[in-house]
């Protein structure tokens, strides 16, 4: 079975057997089929788009449809729709008075006109000329936006942004302030706010399931963190770094803002890692204790923890218990429970009271690792500038304001896991959080009952909830926008996502640890494609460049690696165990007397302006003289046959030389087979048609996984690795 658009039926064309081939009921069929036709028929334009569009609007396509349905109906809507001259499909769309009311829109709105002139019309005709705007006077922009955020300096600075230093490529920014960044993100945002009743956080055990949610003030969270800091202040010197390993509970971001808060530094480290990786974490950084659990819980099971971090280091371990306030394991001599680390700061005449350890802008708080997967990960130093960016980013690009409830599976091990936090408290939004794997029916029900409005999510996870089905029955309708990092997302994929809140849209997110944030990302000012970007971010810049280095010109449709502009804030001016020069700047060309960044992404710039992300330059093959990225011939092959979960294409030369070979790696869905000759001609015929004729696919293997990193990024170079040691093998024969 394919699902190709150039194989759908025209809108026009379904009849009522279609509608209920997809599994929808009788009295549902024959309402939506006479809903469509007026939908048709008011659409005074043959736009495909305006249908889709007005279809959207009137929520003709309800969550509890079945996703074939959306599917039969999104493709026949755009079934003669050409993406080579229109550029990609769009799904969601912005309505002038919604725009004016976002973070964003208000902005553009009270100072539009006074710093783009005559030139301003409105948030949704003026948005890209506001982003250049932003790009070339960042200073601007961001003095601005710094009055929205719960920033408060003890030192204000002497300017936004000084560019006198060569030698700092992203700029010095608010030289010479002092502030505590964990102190700004236990303030409110508006003075209305009654910090009694604000609530911070909102939670859920997993096997809590049908209890009601829990909830944390503002003044208890500040109460929380104080009690932690005055323990902490009792055991450490300022300065010392102090590495975290556990799941991103209550508990993980209390201590989070706690170490921070008393003048420490945070060094990240995610849960799922192996001893190993632990111990390197620890040594680089120079850790002076790690805080974790006595287990994982999940799914019922418990997981050990501390006996995997034990194993690491000989420094101290304070142990949390997973579940209760008891251990129930033996613990070292030079380690203690987490009881006994808190009766340290109870002793004390105020033990929630502790005042912040202010520094300047630029301490470091947070050692956070690339998920590199040969030698030692980088060690990326976050100073208090990363937060704002990142609350910055999240405030403009998906709208976080208070009242919102903000949730994203993550683990401060990761990047998302930072910028969840101070994009929650930095812009005045509730922190949503669940204890337990968001795999299941459990966490899409802690999102119906805690009434998350803003959801991150993952692909690879989306691809699980629409797979295995766990999230039938729910409610997700209070979601005003999703948003998704850390891999291509899949269109149908997406597809599914926004359909559980009428076609919601899902703000695309793509950066990196050593940015603080995304340089290109969705927005609410622009219509919005599935799997694509619409815009930079704000105050970004970047070009596209050729395999000569030499930029395309920015309203060119093309496909090339991306440098980022190098002023750019937030950005890392130095990594702890490796060259920044060398690694983001060396052998960069320069544009108009600017050094470039390197980021290492291939992106497409389609007719329209969206952007896709191609993968990283390293996943790029050259097929037939034709240079092309894994990313594209996966996205075909994902779609080519019913039984797919998954793909992965990688090519290699074979052992004899000669021109490089296509391989595509497959996980097929639970309870499906398929032979691999067979997908090989299925997939060759798919990506001929949809990519180019001359493409073919040599070799396809079937596995039940792939390599992966810690962080879930595909590891293509491994799948390489075994396509050559293959090759090798047959040149023997």
């Amino acid at each position: 079975m394919e699902i190709q658009m150039d194989k759908a039926k025209r809108i026009h064309e379904l009849g009522l057997q279609e509608l209920l081939n997809t599994g929808l009921s009788v009295h549902d069929a024959k309402s939506l089929q006479i809903e469509l036709k007026e939908a048709i028929d008011h659409t005074t334009s043959s736009s495909p788009v305006e249908l889709w569009r007005d279809i959207t609007s009137r929520r003709l396509l309800k969550p509890s449809f079945p996703h074939s349905l959306h599917r039969l109906i999104y493709n026949a809507v755009y079934a003669d729709y050409d993406a080579s001259i229109h550029g990609p499909p769009l799904y969601w769309f912005p309505s002038d008075v919604d725009a004016k009311r976002t973070n964003l829109g208000r902005l553009m709105e009270t100072h539009g006109s006074k710093l783009l002139g005559a030139a301003y019309k409105d948030p949704i005709s003026s948005f890209k000329q506001f982003q250049k705007f932003s790009v070339h006077h960042p200073e601007a922009y961001w003095s601005i936006v710094l009055e929205e955020l719960s920033i408060r300096f003890h030192q204000p600075p002497k300017c936004i942004l000084d560019t006198s230093n060569k030698s700092k490529h992203s700029g010095s920014w608010f030289p010479d302030s002092v502030l505590n960044i964990a102190e700004c993100c236990l303030k409110s945002t508006t003075k209305q706010d009654d910090e009694n009743e604000k609530v911070a956080i909102v939670w859920r055990d997993e096997r809590f399931d049908n209890f009601e949610v829990n909830k944390m003030t503002l003044n208890e969270l500040r109460h929380q963190v104080m009690l932690v800091a005055n323990s902490l202040k009792g055991l450490f010197s300022i300065g010392d770094p102090i590495a975290i390993d556990m799941p991103m509970t209550v508990t993980a971001v209390v201590l989070y803002l706690a170490i921070i808060y008393s003048g420490f530094v945070v060094v990240s480290i995610a849960d799922s890692f192996a001893s190993k990786e632990i111990a390197t974490r620890l040594r680089v950084s120079k850790s002076k204790a790690i805080f974790t659990q006595d287990y994982i819980v999940r799914g019922g099971r418990r997981f050990p923890l501390y006996s995997r971090v034990v194993e690491a280091t000989e420094c101290r371990v304070i142990v949390i218990p997973a579940i209760g306030e008891n251990l129930d394991i033996q613990l070292r001599k030079q380690d203690i429970s987490w009881q006994d680390f808190l009766s340290i700061a109870r002793h004390l005449p105020s033990p929630d009271y502790c005042p912040p350890v202010y520094q300047s802008i630029d301490t470091m708080t947070n050692i956070l690792f690339s998920s590199g997967t040969t030698g030692d990960p980088k060690a990326i130093p976050w100073t208090q500038i990363a937060p704002i960016r990142c609350a910055g980013d999240s405030w403009a690009h998906m709208n976080i304001q208070p009242g919102d409830v903000f949730c994203w599976p993550t683990n401060l091990g990761w990047v998302m896991g930072p910028i969840l936090l101070y994009s929650s408290f930095l812009c005045g939004a509730t922190l949503a959080l669940y204890h337990g794997s968001p795999l299941g029916h459990g966490f899409g029900k802690f999102i119906q009952d805690a009434g998350v409005t803003t959801l991150g999510t993952v692909p690879s996870i989306v691809k699980t909830w629409k797979s295995t089905r766990c999230m039938e029955g729910l409610d997700w309708t209070n979601i005003k926008l999703f948003a998704s990092t850390g891999e291509a997302s899949n269109v149908d994929d997406d597809l599914w996502l926004s359909s559980r809140a009428y076609y919601k849209p899902i703000i695309e997110c793509c950066g990196g640890t050593e940015l603080a944030s995304s340089y290109i990302q969705g927005n609410l000012l622009q219509p919005q494609a599935f799997g694509a970007f619409s815009s930079a971010s704000m105050t970004t810049g970047f070009l596209i460049l050729d395999e000569h280095g030499v930029p395309y010109p920015d309203d060119e449709a093309c496909v090339g690696e991306v440098g980022l502009f190098s002023l750019y804030m937030g950005a890392t001016d130095r990594l702890l165990n490796a060259d920044n020069e060398e690694i983001y700047f060396k052998g960069m060309p320069i544009y108009n007397g600017m050094k470039l960044r390197r980021h290492g992404d291939i992106i497409k710039r389609t007719i329209g302006g969206y952007f896709v992300v191609q993968g990283r330059a390293d996943d790029t093959m050259n097929l037939g003289g034709i240079k092309t990225s894994s990313i594209e011939i996966e996205r075909v092959c994902d779609n080519a046959d019913v039984s797919i979960m998954e793909t992965a294409a990688v090519s290699a030369s074979p052992a004899i030389g000669g021109p490089e070979l296509l391989a595509v790696f497959v996980v097929l869905k639970k309870g499906f087979t398929a032979e691999p000759e067979n997908l090989k001609m299925i997939f060759s015929k798919a990506i001929q048609r949809n990519l180019n004729p001359l493409f073919k696919v040599s070799f396809v293997k079937i596995v039940p996984e792939f390599p992966r990193t810690a962080s879930n990024k595909l590891l293509r170079r491994v799948l390489r690795d075994q396509l050559k040691e293959e090759l090798r093998i047959r040149s023997r024969i």
